[in-house]
């Protein structure tokens, strides 16, 4: 959330025109400032080849008992039952967890209309307090590559925090994948006290989104 600080160039030479010096301003300017392109994470990406069906590529020379080895030490054991025949990967976010050292977890399951509490707020945690975020989920049908978590949070409409976490690449399989996040502290204090608004989203290396959910949470001075 820190700003950059503009820095003005030194005097050209009696040779550079005015228009090379606008030109260099402007370059200098554009590379300081942040854009909703970098905030969305809409970086171009070099075009890959079609995807092909995981079942198809396990498959493929699987008589080969070398061939098949190689391909288990890349990808892990696959459960055929939760392999398809199309080659887009599916993932479920099954529920989050907070955990505190406080307090017993809070259990946080997805709905399925997207809109965790539209009356209230989803939780409510404690100020100061320590916690840590666990994410159950299950791939099937294919290998998510590089699914990232991505969560931005505002109060009375200002955003005042943004995280994005690479959680890996993962492979089908018929138990839950579990990821745990590192530790954090809530802010405390009466301006961090309040209701706060928030989304989260799942996404994978194509941008492709599992899930997007907006919700309110709550900061007091005490877990409810």
């Amino acid at each position: 959330m820190g700003l950059g600080d503009e820095k003005k160039e030194g005097e050209a030479s009696g040779e550079t025109s005015d228009r090379e010096n606008r030109l260099s301003r402007m370059n200098s300017e554009s590379s300081l400032s942040p854009t909703e392109d970098d905030e969305e994470d809409e970086e171009r990406k070099p075009e890959l080849g079609p995807m092909i069906a995981l079942k198809e590529q396990l498959e493929k020379d699987k008589d080969d008992e070398s061939l098949r080895r190689w391909k288990e030490q890349l990808i892990g054991v696959v459960d055929f039952e939760d392999v398809g025949e199309t080659p887009d990967p599916v993932v479920k976010i099954l529920h989050l967890t907070v955990r505190s050292p406080d307090r017993e977890e809070m259990v946080l399951t997805i709905p399925e209309d997207g809109v965790p509490n539209p009356k209230g707020p989803w939780f409510t945690i404690k100020e100061g307090s320590k916690y840590t975020l666990v994410f159950n989920f299950r791939v099937t049908n294919n290998i998510v590559s590089g699914l990232r978590y991505n969560n931005t949070v505002w109060k009375t409409g200002v955003k005042v925090d943004s995280t994005k976490a690479m959680l890996g690449t993962f492979s089908p399989q018929a138990e839950p994948y579990q990821h745990i996040m590192p530790e954090e502290t809530t802010p405390s204090g009466i301006f961090a006290r309040g209701s706060y608004s928030a989304r989260t989203k799942f996404v994978d290396d194509d941008n492709k989104c599992y899930l997007e959910i907006n919700y309110t949470f709550d900061i007091r001075k005490n877990w409810q």
